[in-house]
């Protein structure tokens, strides 16, 4: 992998964009974190550099498939369609726990992964459902449905701007010796808005993850959009005081922000600007449904009701879903539509944070 990147560096002249620096190490070919066979996903790391690096939601707890199964639902009737499109759908675990819960609801279910190591993985895991399923490697021309993705937009690769001396700068990557090294360049690029204060400051755009949306927008014909992630509104995610940006990096359940060392070998994100995402959305045709913490959307779609119902052991890692200190505030809900008239979609009766983005 380093020297697949070194190659694309010399390639590039010396000088590779952050954006393309992570998508290099994400997604190459056999060599990238996301297309080799490292186990990634899973509660705990077993040692000898053969467990996981982290834990999602769906492995997490199965009431979390199963609690989004009726916000799915929902959008499934009021478009009047019957398939479900999961991208990134990582074990297979969110599919499983969809298509148990919502049944008939759903003829066809297809999975867009650029990885072809957890594409055998998620075969093996929805094999009873193997009648509905489709893995997909291009978007059709048309889409009727509802799209699903959980932890999707902040593995999409960014643009890093750093503002150093009041001066603007891309930070790239660059070699230096057997290794890599940061080099800035001066851009005429800039975050979203303005960032008061003279203080060197560091941050992330996201023209992947609009893009994305809006490529989304250009298929789907009728339906609607889940997005489930780590992020902040702009307010958020541009203030003075987040002056070290979002970057990090992911291995055997231990957080790093270099990632520049060990690449290929562990995942690297930054949080959603869901801002920029809605804005996009909206600009492309979508319609924003609405926007909320992940733990006030569960429990708007009945999470708690499913917890009184379950073991004690369930109930407890079930809390972690929702617990402010754990995935409930950081992570949040964006909810589009397209196609139909919006509705008041149930997992934003209470606490919707539209007004925030």
């Amino acid at each position: 992998m380093q020297a697949h990147i070194a190659q694309a560096i010399a390639q590039a002249g010396g000088w590779l964009g952050f954006d393309r620096f992570m998508a290099l190490a994400l997604y190459t070919p056999g060599l990238g974190y996301y297309a080799h066979d490292s186990l990634k996903f899973g509660a705990m790391p077993t040692g000898a550099g053969l467990g996981s690096d982290f834990v999602t939601a769906p492995e997490l707890s199965p009431l979390f498939g199963r609690t989004l199964a009726a916000q799915v639902g929902e959008a499934l009737r009021a478009t009047d369609t019957d398939e479900v499109w999961e991208f990134g759908a990582g074990t297979g675990a969110l599919a499983l726990q969809l298509l148990e819960q919502l049944g008939d609801a759903v003829r066809r279910y297809t999975i867009v992964d650029l990885s072809g190591s957890l594409r055998a993985r998620q075969q093996a895991t929805l094999q009873r459902h193997a009648h509905k399923l489709q893995w997909a490697d291009a978007l059709p021309a048309q889409i009727h449905g509802v799209v699903v993705g959980n932890e999707v937009l902040d593995a999409m690769p960014v643009q890093l701007l750093q503002r150093r001396a009041g001066v603007w700068h891309e930070r790239g990557v660059a070699l230096a010796g057997d290794g890599f090294a940061w080099h800035d360049r001066p851009t005429d690029l800039r975050p979203p808005v303005p960032i008061s204060g003279p203080h060197d400051y560091l941050t992330e755009i996201h023209a992947q993850g609009q893009a994305f949306v809006r490529t989304l927008a250009d298929h789907v014909v009728r339906g609607a959009a889940l997005m489930l992630d780590y992020g902040f509104p702009e307010a958020e995610y541009y203030h003075p005081q987040r002056s070290g940006g979002t970057v990090m990096c992911h291995q055997a359940h231990r957080a790093d922000a270099d990632p520049l060392a060990d690449v290929g070998a562990k995942d690297i994100t930054a949080h959603v600007d869901f801002s920029g995402i809605a804005v996009a959305a909206q600009d492309a045709g979508w319609d924003v449904l609405g926007y909320t913490s992940q733990a006030r959307f569960l429990i708007n779609c009945g999470l708690v009701q499913r917890m009184e119902a379950a073991e004690l052991a369930q109930r407890s890692m079930a809390h972690r879903l929702i617990a402010e200190h754990e995935m409930g505030e950081l992570f949040k809900v964006l909810a589009l539509s397209k196609g139909v008239a919006p509705w008041d979609a149930l997992g934003f009766t209470h606490g919707d944070r539209s007004h925030t983005l």
